[in-house]
C-alpha cells in the first residue's frame, strides 16, 4: 500500500492496458476527418473557380463594348481581387479559371473527385476526347495529381490508341505509378488551396531550414546596402499555365527603377536553374513590370558548400543602356559570394554550438 496521502503513480498513457486498439481507432477517425475536410475544400474550390470562369466568359461575350476590354480585363480583375482576396486571384490564375470553364462548360460534367490541381494539369491536354478520358480514369482510379501528371506526360492515352497490346501498355503504366514517391511530402496540399482559403505566407510552407536562414540574412544584407532596395515579397508565387514556382526574394530598386529577383539554390548550379531564372525574369517583365520600369534583374545564387556563385539575368532590348547603372548599384558577384559564404558558415557554427550545448 502506498503511504497515506500519497497517490499511486500512474502508468504512462501509452503503456496503459488495452489502449492500443483505442489509439488505432482515434488515428483512423482523425485522419478520415481531415481527409473529408480537404475533400470538401477541394469541391468548393473547383466549383468556385468554374463559376468565376463562367462569369468572365459571359462578360466577354456580352457585346462589342465588353469585348473591347480584351486582355486587359483579366489584369484589371486580378489587381482588384488580389488586393481583397490574395494573390490566388491574380490575372494568371483568372486565366486558368477562364480556360477551365471553356474546357468544361457543363458544370455537371465536372467530377467532384478531382481537385483544382488535377484540372490545372488537364488543361494542358489539347484533345477534348483525351482530356475526358483522363478525367474519367483519374476519378475512377483515384489518381493523385502526380499520377495524373505522369500519365499525361507519358502520353498514356495516345499510346493506348495506337498499341495492339493494350494490356501491356496498362501494365507498364501501373508499374510506373507504383514507383512514384508516396512520402508525406507528396501529400502536402497545393499552396493554391491555402491561398483560396485566405491563409497568409503560404509559400513559406515550401522553404527548407537552411534556405530560410540564408534568406533571412541575405534580405537583411541587401536592405543594409543603402542602395535603393525596397522589399517587395518573399516566396512570391509566379505561375506558368500548369505549374507554380516561388521566387525566394523580390525587391524593387528605386534608383534603377526595376524589380530585382533573387533565387537561392542549396546545391550546385545547373543549366536548368539558369533557364528557370530566365523564365522568372521574362514572366515578371510581362506580368509585373510597369510602363516606367526598367528591365527586371534576376540574381541566381548557388549556396553549395564548395561553390558560391551568382548569375545575373538582365534581358530585353535596353540591356546595354542600363548595364553601367546596374554595376554601380547592384552588389557585385564577389560581394554576394562572400556574403553567402559568411552567412552559411555562421549558420553552421551556430548549429554546431547548439548541438554541443545540448550534449550531456
Amino acid at each position: 500500500m502506498p503511504p497515506k496521502n500519497q497517490m499511486p503513480s500512474k502508468a504512462p498513457v501509452h503503456q496503459a492496458e488495452g489502449i492500443t486498439p483505442l489509439l488505432g481507432s482515434l488515428r483512423q477517425l482523425i485522419a478520415k476527418s481531415r481527409q473529408q475536410v480537404l475533400r470538401a475544400v477541394d469541391v468548393v474550390q473547383v466549383q468556385t473557380y468554374w463559376h468565376i470562369g463562367q462569369h468572365i466568359v459571359e462578360f466577354e461575350q456580352g457585346g462589342a463594348q465588353r469585348a473591347a476590354y480584351g486582355r486587359g480585363l483579366l489584369v484589371q480583375l486580378g489587381q482588384a481581387l488580389s488586393v481583397e482576396f490574395g494573390r490566388g486571384f491574380d490575372a494568371t490564375n483568372l486565366r486558368h479559371m477562364r480556360g477551365f470553364y471553356l474546357a468544361f462548360p457543363i458544370r455537371d460534367a465536372v467530377r467532384r473527385e478531382l481537385s483544382w490541381t488535377h484540372y490545372r494539369l488537364l488543361l494542358r491536354v489539347d484533345s477534348p476526347e483525351a482530356r475526358q478520358w483522363y478525367v474519367n480514369e483519374a476519378a475512377t482510379q483515384n489518381w493523385s495529381t502526380r499520377a495524373l501528371e505522369r500519365q499525361i506526360g507519358s502520353l498514356h492515352y495516345d499510346r493506348l490508341l495506337l498499341s495492339q497490346d493494350k494490356a501491356a501498355v496498362n501494365a507498364e503504366a501501373q508499374a510506373n505509378l507504383a514507383a512514384l514517391d508516396e512520402s508525406p511530402r507528396a501529400f502536402v496540399r497545393d499552396p493554391v488551396m491555402l491561398e483560396f482559403l485566405g491563409l497568409p505566407d503560404t509559400g513559406r510552407l515550401l522553404e527548407a531550414t537552411l534556405e530560410t536562414a540564408l534568406m533571412d540574412k541575405l534580405q537583411q544584407f541587401l536592405m543594409e546596402l543603402g542602395k535603393g532596395f525596397a522589399f517587395v515579397a518573399r516566396q512570391q508565387r509566379i505561375s506558368t499555365e500548369t505549374q507554380d514556382f516561388y521566387i525566394d526574394l523580390v525587391f524593387y530598386n528605386y534608383l534603377l527603377k526595376c524589380f530585382v529577383l533573387i533565387d537561392l539554390k542549396t546545391g550546385p548550379l545547373t543549366h536548368q536553374d539558369v533557364g528557370q531564372m530566365d523564365m522568372y525574369v521574362r514572366m515578371y517583365d510581362e506580368l509585373r513590370r510597369g510602363e516606367g520600369d526598367n528591365p527586371t534583374v534576376g540574381i541566381l545564387l548557388c549556396g553549395s558548400k564548395d561553390q558560391s556563385v551568382a548569375r545575373y539575368s538582365v534581358l530585353n532590348g535596353s540591356e546595354q543602356l542600363f548595364a553601367s547603372k546596374y554595376r554601380l548599384i547592384l552588389p557585385s558577384e564577389e560581394e554576394l559570394r562572400l556574403e553567402l559564404q559568411r552567412d552559411r558558415q555562421a549558420i553552421e557554427e551556430h548549429k554546431n554550438l547548439s548541438i554541443e550545448d545540448d550534449t550531456p
